[in-house]
């Protein structure tokens, strides 16, 4: 299996250093590495030129000429990996993102056991995730496949892990086949639920690993949930779950009705917390109408004029009719 790894940055340089040598240091050394700053105007770019030395020919700096979210960098950075025809599984992760030195090697042989028992419909694969003090992390727990058969649940656990139907994009496994079936993550999105979407898109058919024996640190500045004290990133939080459950078919319609209720409870818990309540209640107003006034504009559109490369935006016009086809 080969395997392109894609880390975003934007503006964390001594994070992204951590990052970029945990994947150097891996047991199982990704085949290629794919780096996509955001615009970053912090020095990131003479830490990526200094550590991608080590990767020759198989490491790319893509800089961006504007932040496009983690959504748009995502986007940049799948289209790339999967250009290339060799590429079975693209390892994505954000720059704060630091990964245990086994942490591929466990994915690929956690693949091996899943293909060994049966038909291989892997799509999507996840790390376990912890906080800097050795705890889960709440902000990236995957979500387990609800209706799952039982034969879907325990040929996961003998592969040792867990049936799931979306997984964060901190260090997710994504199969390059399925990619290139199902289309791009949604650059409108710029950030928060663009994983959500996207994951549970590529697993809409498809199976879904939780491997806990693949750890990964996420080292954000607290460790909690993404519904903790959002600020006025909740607008996004708004404009973009409506815009899963209004635009896209990742999910069921059953599926619709049990996330739409368990959304509107996480949105009263956020609101009762606050402590600047105005601030958010101002951005779901906002994100209300947006989503409703509008549907996500193509990737391709989103991106144009963004400094993409060339060979990376003709991937990605490519990629973005099917995407669009399938999300509205």
């Amino acid at each position: 299996m080969r395997v392109t790894a894609v880390l975003v940055a934007y503006n964390r340089k001594e994070l992204l250093r951590e990052s970029l040598e945990a994947l150097a240091a891996q047991t199982r050394r990704p085949d290629r590495l794919i780096v996509v700053d955001n615009a970053s105007d912090d020095g990131t770019d003479a830490v990526v030129e200094e550590l991608l030395d080590a990767w020759g020919t198989d490491g790319r700096n893509i800089r961006l000429d504007k932040n496009t979210g983690g959504a748009g960098g995502f986007a940049v950075g799948i289209a790339a990996a999967v250009a290339d025809p060799e590429t079975d599984w693209v390892w994505v992760m954000d720059d704060d993102t630091v990964p245990t030195t086994g942490a591929l090697e466990a994915a690929l042989a956690a693949h091996d056991r899943y293909r060994a028992s049966g038909r291989d419909a892997l799509a999507v694969m996840g790390s376990r995730v912890l906080w800097t003090d050795g705890q889960d992390h709440p902000m990236n727990t995957p979500k387990a496949k609800i209706r799952a058969s039982a034969a879907e649940r325990q040929r996961a656990e003998r592969t040792g892990g867990m049936e799931i139907r979306s997984i964060s994009f901190v260090s997710a496994f994504l199969r390059a086949a399925r990619v290139r079936e199902v289309g791009l993550p949604l650059a409108d999105y710029f950030l928060w639920n663009d994983d959500f979407e996207y994951s549970a898109r590529l697993l809409r058919g498809a199976r879904g690993l939780f491997v806990p024996e693949s750890v990964v640190t996420h080292k954000t500045k607290i460790r909690g949930s993404s519904d903790q004290d959002p600020g006025p990133r909740f607008y996004y939080e708004v404009r973009n779950k409506v815009w899963v459950f209004r635009c896209s078919d990742a999910l069921h319609g059953w599926e619709k009705v049990l996330y739409i209720g368990a959304t509107a409870r996480r949105w009263v818990r956020t609101l009762l917390a606050a402590k600047h309540r105005g601030q958010l209640l101002d951005c779901l107003r906002r994100g209300w109408a947006d989503a409703w006034g509008a549907k996500p504009r193509p990737t391709k559109d989103v991106l144009r004029n963004t400094g993409v490369p060339i060979d990376v935006m003709v991937e990605l016009e490519r990629l973005t009719a099917r995407e669009h086809a399938r999300v509205g």
